[in-house]
Formats: structure tokens, C-alpha cells, sequence
């Protein structure tokens, strides 16, 4: 117990330190405002556990060590050990090093997780290659994403909260999008979590209108201005991407979308299955119906998720751009062809 204190004892010297170097890493994001307060040391358990604040979209979220970093700290024949600060992207990690020796000097290891900073973004697809922008260019349409891209909310996630599950329907929308479960079995656990009649659905708009993302207005104008086709593919729900289409003028047939069912009496019947967004790989599906009953030459996707990913494949998109503004995943940032965190790097890029 007497070492778990001291390992205490030691983060806390450093937590100041470890906070700055998070707001620093943070402050290039242009959602800065977003994000979840500061980075800081959130809990420790008597296992050994560390956490770590992400300090992303949500305060909520936390980074997991394993106990295996960690336990020999634990026990008090084992050298002192000192903490190493790895930043990447917008989240903070902690390493464990021994330390040479048996005491341990706060001063030192603050200049080791200075010189740790320097590590440079991981990303780099932040800055397009030449290919990349002449797609971009000359693409003849432009198919997003709408939750978490051309809106700020996940549509499903607000509705549930409207509705009184927000918090476990939230849980199995980030599962969904990471592409860790399959979609359409996301999709029908999510909506058996409240099922929404077809009144608090139209409550719900009322009260709660779409809320679009910073400059998503300005990039569609753009596109048609650029004689682009711009088309709105989404995992959510027409009922409620429809007032998201009316606002930017992008016609309803340029909707591919999943659509809510109701009874004659207005309850929750379900979702109507025959939708391709409606399953994994449906966004796929539909860029490829798009693309051939257009006979597009090239076609851009943009999303946030591991769904929209999935659109960039022979076929389909010819490009995949991420856009992190909202919600950051860092398997599909890493596999995009351009990562982007704000719509006016698309927007410079058009002309």
C-alpha cells in the first residue's frame, strides 16, 4: 500500500505538467471549444489501474492502461519508475520506464516529458497529395455523412435522450461506428431501447431542430457553385434527415436514409429493413447505386465513421475524406485519404 502512495504521490508532481502538454496538443484542434475541460489524472484503482481523462467531445471518455504497464509498481522491492508522456492526436497515454535509479527526482522527469512533446502528429493526411486535391476537384459528386458530419449530433442518440436512454443508446452508437459490432444489429438494439412513436419523433423536431455543422452551409453552396452533385447518406433516419436536406436545398431524392415505421395509431413498429443504409456496408451500396444511375466519373465520400469508410472501394467513392470537426475516430482518421477538422480546408481547396 505504502508504494501505491508513492506512485500517487509521484503522478500528482507531474499532473500539472502532464495538463499542460494536453491543453497544448488541444489547441490546434478547431473545435477547441468542444472539448471536455482539461486533461488530467482521473482515477487510480488498488489493481494498478491507471486513467487518464481523454479530454475529447466527451469528458466521459477515458484511456485504459493495462495492468501490465503498471502492477510491478506496485510492489516495493521493484526499482522506482518514472513516468513517460506519449501525445498523440488529442488524447493522452502514459508509458511506465525504471527508472535508473531507486529515488525518484520530479525535476527529471519533468524535462523527460518535456522532450516527449516533440513527437510529432501522427497523422499524415492532414495536407493532401497532389492526386488527392485533383480528385477533390474534379469530382462530380459529393456524398456525406449527416451525424457527426453535416450535423453536430448523432440524430439517434438526441432522439433517445428525448425519449429518456440516451446514455445506453449512446453506448451502442460508438460501437457502431467504430465498426466494432455490425451495423444493422446496432441499429435494432439502439431503437428497442426506447421505441419512438411516431409523435414523440415529430416532438422531438419541434423542439429540437437539427443544429448543422460550422461551415457545412458554405461547402454545399460551393459544390453546386462548382456544378457538384451533393447527396446526404446516412445510417439515421429520414423523418429526421429531411429538415437537414430542406435546410441546405439538397432535393429529397438525393437522400439515401434508413426510415422509421409506424402503426396505424402512430406506435413504433420498427425500421424498414430493405434500406441498404439499413445494414454493414450500406453506404457502400449506396455510392454505388449512386455512381451508376448518375454514370459519375468520380465521387467523394465524407464522414466521421467506420461506415463511411466503407463507401471508399472499387465501384463506389474514389475518395474518402475524414472529418473530425466533431467526433474523432482515430481507425477511420488514419485510413482516410484526407483528414480534415474543418470544412473551410475542403472549401480553400475548390478554388
Amino acid at each position: 500500500m505504502a508504494s501505491f502512495h508513492s506512485l500517487h504521490s509521484m503522478i500528482s508532481s507531474v499532473s500539472d505538467l502532464i495538463t499542460l502538454t494536453g491543453q497544448r496538443q488541444r489547441s490546434h484542434h478547431p473545435q477547441n471549444s468542444r472539448y471536455g475541460g482539461r486533461g488530467s489524472l482521473s482515477s487510480f484503482d488498488y489493481s494498478g489501474n491507471i486513467y487518464l481523462m481523454e479530454g475529447l467531445v466527451s469528458s466521459s471518455q477515458v484511456t485504459h492502461i493495462p495492468p501490465t504497464h503498471c502492477r510491478q509498481s506496485l510492489l516495493p522491492f521493484v526499482p522506482a519508475l518514472s513516468l513517460k508522456f506519449a501525445p498523440s492526436s488529442y488524447r493522452c497515454h502514459f508509458r511506465m520506464k525504471n527508472h535508473p535509479n531507486n529515488s525518484f527526482n520530479p525535476i527529471v522527469a519533468s524535462d523527460q516529458l518535456l522532450e516527449e512533446t516533440s513527437v510529432p502528429n501522427r497523422y499524415d493526411n492532414t495536407q493532401p497529395p497532389k492526386g488527392v486535391l485533383k480528385l477533390w476537384r474534379n469530382a462530380n459528386a459529393v456524398c456525406f455523412d449527416v451525424d457527426s458530419t453535416v450535423c453536430v449530433d448523432e440524430g439517434i442518440d438526441e432522439l433517445a435522450e428525448f425519449c429518456g436512454a440516451g446514455k445506453a443508446v449512446a453506448e451502442w452508437t460508438a460501437r457502431a461506428m467504430s465498426g466494432s459490432v455490425p451495423f444493422e444489429e446496432a441499429l435494432a438494439a439502439r431503437l428497442s431501447l426506447f421505441n419512438p412513436s411516431q409523435s414523440q419523433v415529430q416532438e422531438f423536431l419541434e423542439k429540437r431542430p437539427p443544429r448543422l455543422s460550422p461551415g457545412i452551409d458554405e461547402l454545399v453552396k460551393k459544390l453546386k457553385a462548382n456544378d457538384k452533385d451533393v447527396f446526404l447518406i446516412s445510417g439515421g433516419f429520414r423523418q429526421m434527415i429531411n429538415p437537414v436536406a430542406s435546410m441546405l436545398a439538397i432535393p429529397p431524392v438525393n437522400i439515401f436514409a434508413n426510415q422509421l415505421l409506424f402503426g396505424s395509431s402512430g406506435e413504433f413498429l420498427g425500421f424498414d429493413n430493405s434500406e441498404p443504409t439499413s445494414r454493414s456496408g450500406g453506404k457502400a451500396k449506396a455510392v454505388q447505386q449512386i455512381r451508376e444511375a448518375h454514370n459519375y466519373k468520380s465521387l467523394v465520400m465524407i464522414g466521421d465513421g467506420a461506415t463511411d469508410l466503407e463507401a471508399r472501394k472499387p465501384g463506389g467513392a474514389d475518395l474518402f475524406v475524414c472529418y473530425a470537426g466533431v467526433q474523432h475516430r482515430a481507425a477511420v482518421a488514419a485510413n482516410a485519404d484526407w483528414l480534415v477538422f474543418d470544412f473551410k480546408d475542403l472549401i480553400s481547396c475548390l478554388d
